[in-house]
């Protein structure tokens, strides 16, 4: 049976993982190369074992096998075939089992690699790697399991057993509940994927850093070495926070694309601190600093993604992305103190190893001012985390549980935020090293020119609203000392090999992709923030309830109820669809189709706002309530979101630029050094 197969499959890669994770550590311990070789070719086993498993339940879900308990409780027969496939991830055991396949692929691929020169690493990389890997396996075994199925006692008793009780049979639903209706979405293709992406391929660069300190590396080959794994991981994370913007924007009704949700917040703490560090390992690349700080806020990161998970899955958290109250968070909240604790130990053994050599002696050098910017980014991280664990805590002391609202994140983070970009444009104007304000006041006061310019054109527009004009002032500078920095160096590079400037350019780009890579990330930020300002602080809206052919006004914009049609869908829907007409200082623009589908599996509605957008601003409209008999009036409600396109177009330019900055090189980098003996394992391919 189908069921069996993919749970036994799930057995043995637990075991699998158990015995990798063993004998890797025995390989170590007793200088015996082979079983270290056996550990990481147990490792590579893991990937096909889990992909049978997943494979399993996906063919359970698209083949309708309700007697299974979790099919019946993420499908029904009216969901599209591409929603029976996502559910894998749509419920709390297949989400777990997709998580820990793609563990299994990236722990993979990293064994994959040559070990020649860092051979030493090779068994503390597996050790970590499944570890985790079992930890999440265990979870589904013990807890979350998706191959249990229902059982039919004679009196009518339906009980969740995984094998045969006695004296029942199987119990075979008419139809399942369908998916949560906010996941009958387009993105639940890939968002909460690249969220997992993020999510496990930070678990690499944890996994090479406590190798470089059990092992006593202390230069900085682990960095290079996870340097396009972070990277990679980032990127995955980043766009799973930019699609899960989106998907909010056209699903969930807030009229925006981000509400401090708990969850959401759960997937940014982490997207702080690997940003953190990517700045940070580049001090000590560059200058062999800030090596005990870079070990931190890896350590920080890998305990924030479980963190994450753990806030997710537990239920402990209101949320619209959670799932239900779960065993699993005892389980999780362990697993995260462990894993913390001994991380901390580990650290604070090779404390003194790691301090450097070098010293800061400029607070304008470039890596004085990436110290700075790591700390707002962390100060950001204590503010998110105090607002999303203080509802537990008010609750543990008080027994109400107090919600922390977006006015309290952004009064507390607006300002460090503000302090990013400034950070965004100077930092690479200055030099490694040694900085002065007169140095930095040379390179920087033409880009400055822009943004005053920039400034002054807003004001001339009518905009005076101070934050807004900080924050124009300080995108425009970001974006003027970016392109300032291609023009400067394609402009020398051309002088000095003879080459025109889009040659040079071009050249220039090629042989230093991370850095040039990195100034496209910046310009992606500075877009999405002018979509941030543009909604945060000039959204409006306005609610009101229209008989046919009556309007509504909101700024520029004029909206004009047309009709009303309600009716069934073929994928068992009820719709209700408003046509509506929109004009813009008098002028027709277009229709917009706002609606509500209720669907009978879940007996849930889903909202569908209807939005005109242009690179200007979009005019967004809700479907509230509707009087179809009656009145045949209708309730909208409708906002003026400036702007904010430029979020969606900084994201295009956003994954262009880690495209570069990740784009494979070659390994020129010298066998480092060892501050220590070479580990007991032979370097022995």
């Amino acid at each position: 049976m189908i069921a069996n197969f993919g749970y036994g499959a799930l057995i043995i890669t637990f075991l699998v993982s158990l015995y990798g994770v063993g004998a890797a550590y025995y390989g170590m311990r007793q200088n015996k190369p082979a079983w270290v070789d056996s550990a990481r070719n147990g490792m590579l086993l893991t990937f096909p074992l889990l992909s049978l498993s997943a494979l399993s339940i996906v063919v359970l879900l698209v083949t309708d096998h309700y007697e299974v308990e979790y099919v019946a409780s993420v499908t029904s027969r009216s969901m599209p075939m591409y929603l029976k496939i996502t559910a894998l991830w749509g419920g709390q055991a297949g989400s777990l089992v997709f998580w820990s396949w793609l563990m299994s692929a990236f722990a993979s691929a990293v064994t994959l690699r040559k070990w020649d020169r860092d051979r030493e690493f090779l068994p503390w990389v597996i050790v970590v790697s499944l570890t985790t890997l079992a930890f999440f396996l265990a979870l589904n075994i013990f807890v979350e399991n998706p191959f249990t199925r229902l059982w039919q006692f004679p009196s009518g008793q339906v009980v969740e057993k995984m094998f045969q009780p006695a004296g029942s049979s199987l119990f075979y639903p008419r139809d399942g509940q369908g998916l949560n209706p906010l996941l009958r979405h387009p993105g639940m293709i890939i968002h909460p994927p690249m969220l997992y992406l993020g999510f496990v391929s930070f678990v690499i660069p944890y996994a090479f850093a406590v190798a470089a300190l059990v092992t006593g590396r202390t230069d900085d080959r682990w960095i290079r070495l996870t340097r396009r794994w972070t990277l990679w991981a980032w990127m995955f994370l980043s766009l799973g926070l930019v699609l899960g913007g989106r998907w909010a924007y056209d699903v969930l009704g807030w009229g925006g694309y981000w509400g401090w949700d708990p969850v959401e917040i759960a997937a940014f703490m982490p997207w702080l601190t690997g940003t953190a560090f990517l700045h940070s390992v580049m001090i000590q690349e560059k200058r062999g600093m800030l090596k005990q700080w870079n070990m931190v806020l890896v350590i920080l990161t890998y305990s924030l993604v479980i963190f994450g998970t753990f806030l997710t899955r537990s239920g402990v958290l209101s949320s619209v992305h959670a799932f239900a109250q779960s065993a699993v968070g005892p389980l999780f909240f362990g697993f995260i103190g462990l894993t913390f604790v001994t991380s901390l130990s580990l650290l604070l053994h090779r404390w003194n190893d790691l301090k450097a050599k070098a010293e800061m002696t400029s607070m304008l050098s470039r890596e004085a001012l990436f110290l700075l910017n790591n700390l707002l980014f962390i100060g950001i991280l204590v503010v998110c985390f105090w607002g999303v664990i203080f509802p537990l805590i008010s609750e543990l002391f008080t027994g109400q549980k107090v919600t922390v609202g977006p006015p309290f994140y952004e009064r507390a983070n607006g300002p460090l935020m503000a302090g990013l970009l400034l950070l965004m444009a100077i930092a690479p104007l200055s030099a490694w090293g040694h900085s002065t304000i007169k140095t930095l006041g040379r390179a920087v006061w033409k880009p400055a020119v822009v943004a005053i310019v920039a400034v002054l054109a807003v004001i001339a527009a009518g905009i005076v609203n101070p934050y807004a004009l900080i924050g124009i002032f300080l995108t425009a500078l970001v974006i003027a000392v970016t392109l300032y920095e291609y023009w400067r160096g394609a402009l020398a590079r051309g002088k000095r090999h003879g080459e025109s400037f889009f040659v040079a350019l071009w050249e220039l780009v090629k042989r230093n992709r991370r850095r040039y890579g990195g100034y496209i990330i910046h310009l992606s930020m500075a877009m999405l923030a002018i979509g941030i300002i543009g909604i945060e602080i000039f959204q409006s809206e306005t609610q009101g309830t229209l008989s046919q052919g009556e309007s509504l006004t909101l700024g520029e914009y004029t909206m004009s109820y047309q009709s009303l049609a309600v009716f069934d869908a073929p994928d068992g829907r009820n719709v209700a669809r408003a046509v509506v007409s929109v004009n813009k200082n008098g002028k027709p623009v277009g229709e917009l189709y706002p609606r509500r589908d209720f669907f009978y599996d879940s007996q849930q509605p889903m909202t569908i706002p209807g939005v005109r957008s242009t690179i200007e601003d979009d005019f967004y409209v809700l479907l509230v309530d509707w009087e179809e008999i009656s009145t045949n009036s209708a309730t909208f409600k409708v906002y003026h979101n400036p702007l904010v396109k430029w979020m969606w177009m900084g994201s295009w330019v956003f994954i262009f630029g880690t495209l570069i900055a990740a784009w494979p090189e070659a390994d020129t980098d010298p066998v480092p050094a060892r501050n220590r003996k070479r580990a007991s394992v032979p370097a022995k391919a």
